[in-house]
């Protein structure tokens, strides 16, 4: 979606862009490109990879970006404050990642039960399969994934995991399948353990809360916020949070009532009432865009 993301941006020179999750740096160049000749972006990337061919591939930008390795959760601790126009999360995993199977990302190749986005961090998928209890992994494979048979895929892999460590995707993925066959569905029976593994794995979901409450700190007034994501749970997440910032109001209660209310200036305007979705061309070129979402918003 990058045409959209450009539109929400509207990166123009001398001024000053984020982007949170640089990945290969698509976004990230045509930003530059946009907003030649002295644009400047900030940049950072969990992954150490990718982050090195983002470096080889802006190096026509030389001087006019800083990238850095780590979370964008973190933006706020070295992204001068109030001194953006536009910054963008695009969140979830990407393609290059789930197609190395060295990675651990997907139950299509065989590969160490991995998931890491940052490969410094010593918890891995295999971490939590082979510690966590049944209850919490149920919760996560329900709360992260939706997924229906949460506690009895739990209790397999805890009785499983007795007479031998899961350490593969196969393994894992082989296990899933046993218990609840493909018979013709079109879906892995292990596609939503798998996403939710890695977004535990990963914190994805504390890590877009704090980068949220970061970019509020970092962008200056009518900066812009774009998040793309690609997960229900994520854009919920995004769409409450952007609308509960643009009140005029705040409220002492747990829930919102008039009588509990309290004035207060709102810190977004909402660009968009409705998530922005894919086209059909962009949807037949690269079908693992047809569950992206597009939201943005407007410092106030």
């Amino acid at each position: 979606m990058l045409a959209e993301v450009l539109q929400a941006l509207q990166p123009r020179p001398g001024r000053k862009y984020v982007d949170g999750t640089v990945g290969l740096a698509g976004h990230a160049s045509a930003i530059l490109a946009a907003s030649s000749p002295d644009g400047f972006l900030y940049g950072c990337e969990r992954d150490g990879d990718a982050l090195q061919v983002a470096k080889r591939r802006l190096a026509e930008f030389e001087g006019r970006f800083e990238l850095r390795r780590g979370n964008f959760a973190e933006l706020a601790e070295w992204v001068p404050p109030k001194s953006c126009d536009g910054l963008l999360l695009d969140l979830g995993v990407s393609s290059v990642q789930l197609d190395t199977a060295e990675r651990g990302f997907s139950f299509q190749q065989a590969g160490p039960l991995d998931m890491r986005m940052d490969t410094r961090q010593p918890m891995t998928a295999a971490t939590l399969v082979n510690q966590a209890d049944a209850e919490e992994l149920a919760r996560i494979f329900w709360e992260l994934g939706g997924e229906r048979d949460a506690r009895r895929f739990a209790r397999a892999i805890v009785r499983d995991r007795e007479q031998r460590r899961f350490e593969t995707t196969r393994q894992l993925a082989e296990l899933i399948e046993r218990l609840s066959p493909r018979r013709g569905r079109k879906a892995h029976p292990a596609t939503k353990v798998f996403q939710s593994l890695r977004m535990a794995t990963n914190d994805e979901l504390g890590s877009l809360k704090r980068g949220l409450d970061g970019a509020l700190m970092i962008l200056r007034p009518g900066g812009r916020l774009a998040v793309l994501t690609f997960h229900s749970v994520e854009d919920r997440l995004v769409k409450d949070w952007g609308r509960a910032e643009a009140l005029d109001y705040a409220f002492t209660g747990e829930v919102d009532v008039p009588e509990l209310r309290i004035p207060r200036k709102p810190e977004l305007r909402l660009v968009t009432r409705k998530a922005i979705q894919p086209g059909e061309i962009e949807i037949a070129a690269n079908p693992r865009s047809r569950s992206a979402q597009l939201r943005v918003f407007e410092r106030v």
